[in-house]
């Protein structure tokens, strides 16, 4: 059964940084892309980052570029994005979401991942 948990959202001041992890179970990672999505309230979920299983490739939303950044440890089955100097408009709920994958860059639409995670809140406020 494919699992995915989200964890290390919170409560940070702008400025500030959180590490978020998606945890895979019942599959390996070596052949899946992995993607970053978040909702904020009254939006629609949009993609924040994804990477790709073998060619590393990675993709980040303009709005996220320079500040957040995607990895993955295949060992420990597990994607990370790390989130350094957020701001407000950061505040939502982070998704994240895998799909079976080849080809060299990652797939960037939320349609095209088959499995989700619950999410996690990230809320950026002073």
């Amino acid at each position: 059964q494919v699992q995915l948990v989200e964890s290390g959202g919170g409560l940070v001041q702008p400025g500030g940084s959180l590490r978020l992890s998606c945890a895979a179970s019942g599959f390996t990672l070596d052949y899946y892309a992995i993607g970053w999505f978040r909702q904020a309230p009254g939006r629609e979920r949009e993609g924040v980052s994804c990477i790709s299983n073998r060619s590393g490739y990675t993709y980040y939303a303009d709005s996220v570029k320079g500040r957040f950044s995607i990895s993955r440890d295949n060992a420990k089955n597990t994607v990370y994005l790390q989130m350094n100097n957020l701001k407000p408009e950061d505040t939502a709920v982070y998704y994240c979401a895998t799909v079976q994958w080849e080809l060299p860059q990652p797939p960037t639409r939320l349609e095209e991942y088959d499995y989700w995670g619950q999410g996690t809140q990230v809320t950026v406020s002073s």
